[in-house]
């Protein structure tokens, strides 16, 4: 098994946090992506040639980074608090 088991610990935390982790790289290709063809069709559509496209694309890339600001908000949350009650602080 790839995740050891150690006393007091969950594996499946670890296997949903790797999965959050995993999800990054995909978040940083997939919405510029969406962005481009999105401005590409609209700009075949109205006429436009390339500021539909270039609009679309830089919106792709705040979504795109947005996502992984919340993605890695959501880990470092989750880790926080296993690191709390693994220790048992009361911050």
């Amino acid at each position: 098994m790839v995740v050891k088991k150690n006393k007091g610990t969950n594996p499946g935390k670890y296997v949903d946090t790797m999965g959050t982790v995993g999800t990054i790289g995909l978040h940083m290709v997939s919405h510029p992506a969406v962005g481009a063809v999105a401005g590409y069709f609209l700009d075949d559509w109205l006429g436009t040639k390339p500021w539909m496209f270039i609009t679309f694309l830089i919106l792709g890339v705040i979504a795109g980074f947005r996502a992984v600001y919340a993605d890695t908000k959501k880990v470092m949350r989750n880790q926080d608090k296993e690191d709390n009650e693994r220790f048992q602080r009361k911050d």
